[in-house]
């Protein structure tokens, strides 16, 4: 315990330098945070825990280490406007709530569980594992699923399949359809949020370069 701790305050003094702005995102708000680490650095920072919340849940450990140099810059102790908390910037009424209920447990995370590094990734990976055995089950490329995983993380999985259809079937069978680049394209024009497309362009950046 003493370690993981003593990794946890090394990554806090590497990255809070260079992401000391708060990142000011809710799960349906994106603002860019005015310095913020490289996607690499971050990944590197935080790979121990990235690396067990990953396998643990069966979830891409990239994709993981891309959504938080988005979220925070690979600062713990971020607190968005909204109580979006930590390294993920979850909030514990909507994704953390979803996690405890899937866990089979009551409530929903405390302000000081989810500053824990060591917790908020284990949260933050385990609603990406709801979302894709849930919401999202039944897409069969990875690569479109990685996309949808990731603007279902900022905009909800609800909101992406109602712009291909309100019956969430036939909403899947027309994501199996498309190409990954077609879906890649189809967020950039078809989805409400002004914010996802900008989301999925970033996050997709920071995996490539992870």
């Amino acid at each position: 315990m003493r370690k993981i701790k003593t990794v946890a305050i090394v990554s806090v003094l590497l990255l809070a330098g260079c992401a000391s702005e708060p990142h000011k995102r809710t799960i349906t708000q994106q603002q860019t945070p005015l310095t913020q680490a490289p996607p690499v650095k971050v990944a590197q920072a935080w790979s121990m825990f990235t690396e067990s919340a990953a396998n643990n849940y069966g979830v891409d450990q990239k994709l993981v280490e891309a959504i938080i140099s988005v979220e925070s810059g690979g600062n713990p102790t971020v607190v968005s406007k909204s109580n979006a908390i930590g390294l993920m910037q979850i909030k514990a009424s909507t994704a953390g709530r979803e996690v405890y209920r899937v866990q089979g447990r009551r409530g929903q995370p405390s302000s000081k569980e989810l500053r824990d590094p060591v917790r908020n990734i284990d949260i933050g990976t385990a609603y990406l594992k709801i979302l894709q055995d849930q919401s999202l089950a039944g897409i069969r490329d990875p690569k479109t699923l990685r996309y949808a995983t990731i603007v279902s993380y900022a905009n909800g999985a609800g909101a992406l399949l109602r712009t291909f259809s309100r019956d969430r079937d036939r909403a899947i069978a027309m994501i199996n359809a498309m190409s990954p680049e077609e879906f890649y394209q189809h967020v950039q024009n078809k989805h409400p949020a002004a914010q996802a497309p900008r989301y999925l362009w970033k996050v997709t950046t920071a995996y490539r370069t992870i």
